[in-house]
């Protein structure tokens, strides 16, 4: 797949816009971040909604995107589909030069008549998904894996206070702070 054909679908031609408000609803799936070859994802499906508020020496875009990701659980390496959602504000003003360093202002040249808006979708739903990714099955108990049995029985057992002998050099140190107090 062209990489460039498929960032291409997401250019808003706003030079041809009336003034005002303006909607555009995207399908986001796999193939939006195998364009910019991000590979965290085993499949996606989200729906984005853009607003774009078009006036005369600016633009104004509001952008939410909501659905699920379907992500490896950190814990157990099992897929699962992760819920994500995202919102962004962008502001375009026109400039002499491109410039896209502020987050929230993007410059474009006098003259441009469209707005490639995929980077800023793709940047606002990876930073969406959470860092630590675990399986609703392990928080709540339900999800029996192979991987999950064997952290379980790997897991260092609690000490038995009655039977454990601790050692008496600590037992000496302790009673130092003891009878500091």
């Amino acid at each position: 797949m062209d990489r460039k054909m498929k960032i291409r679908d997401y250019d808003i031609p706003f030079s041809g816009l009336k003034l005002g408000k303006h909607q555009f609803e995207y399908q986001i799936d796999q193939t939006f971040f195998d364009a910019f070859g991000y590979e965290e994802f085993n499949g996606a499906s989200l729906r984005a909604d853009v607003t774009l508020e078009k006036m005369s020496t600016m633009l104004e875009l509001e952008m939410q995107a909501a659905g699920t990701v379907n992500v490896n659980c950190d814990i157990t390496n099992e897929p699962f589909d992760l819920p994500v959602e995202g919102g962004l504000k962008l502001v375009v003003k026109f400039g002499e030069e491109y410039n896209d360093e502020d987050d929230e202002v993007l410059v474009l040249p006098h003259g441009e008549h469209q707005l490639n808006i995929a980077q800023y979708l793709y940047e606002m739903l990876v930073l969406a998904v959470p860092s630590k990714r675990i399986h609703p099955g392990v928080a709540d108990g339900t999800l029996k894996s192979e991987m999950l049995r064997k952290l379980e029985e790997l897991q260092p057992k609690a000490p038995d206070n009655k039977t454990d002998k601790t050692d008496p050099r600590w037992d000496a140190l302790r009673d130092l702070l003891t009878d500091k107090k």
